[in-house]
């Protein structure tokens, strides 16, 4: 896969949201707030397994998929 990577709501850390390089961004028709970077999936979950993360499910949800992580 390739980015963008969205990676947390409105409720995310604002500190592991600037770690990751996220931009928070509301699109059109939503009614909520979203935080995405351009990178991949896989820097994305290289980042976050340097800060503590590992992944504990994957799984597919139509064109998307979907990460579960778990800080250790």
């Amino acid at each position: 896969e390739v980015g963008p990577t969205m990676v947390g709501d409105e409720h995310s850390d604002p500190s592991l949201m600037s770690f990751l390089g996220a931009t928070k961004r509301n699109m059109l028709g939503n009614h909520f707030w979203e935080y995405y970077v351009n990178d991949a999936p896989r820097i994305v979950l290289n980042k976050l397994e340097s800060c503590g993360y590992r992944v504990v499910s994957m799984t597919g949800v139509g064109q998307t998929l979907v990460w579960c992580l778990h800080k250790e």
